[in-house]
């Protein structure tokens, strides 16, 4: 039987064991509780190319309706731009093309206010 109901915690997991079945690479898990209100959890990865990139996105949107009946609040950008954002609410998911992900650096701006709970490399 499926659980309807995931707490951030749980659904950001969820999503990291989605993405790394993918295939995304250098997955990051930032946990940005208590003090941020932003969300509870950041989710970083990047894909290979665009195909891939929009690959995870369709598989992420698809598998949280289909297990939990939950679609992204937005849904930013585009694989053909290389960075996609998925705003789950309390798990905020970006996924990038390498080269946007070495622009943005968005892990170091939040790395030092959080904590690294998962990295897959």
């Amino acid at each position: 039987m499926e659980k309807l109901y995931l707490d951030s915690l749980d659904l950001a997991r969820h999503i990291v064991d989605v993405i790394e079945d993918r295939k995304a690479e250098d997955i990051l898990l930032l946990d940005l509780r208590p003090d941020n209100i932003i969300a509870d959890f950041f989710i970083i990865c990047s894909g290979n190319n665009e195909r891939h990139l929009s690959a995870i996105t369709d598989i992420v949107r698809q598998d949280i309706k289909d297990n939990f009946q939950k679609i992204p609040y937005t849904n930013e950008g585009t694989a053909h731009n290389g960075w996609v954002v998925m705003d789950y609410g309390d798990v905020v998911v970006h996924l990038f093309s390498p080269e946007k992900r070495e622009f943005y650096a968005l892990e170091e701006l939040w790395d030092a206010a959080s904590k690294v709970m998962l990295r897959i490399q």
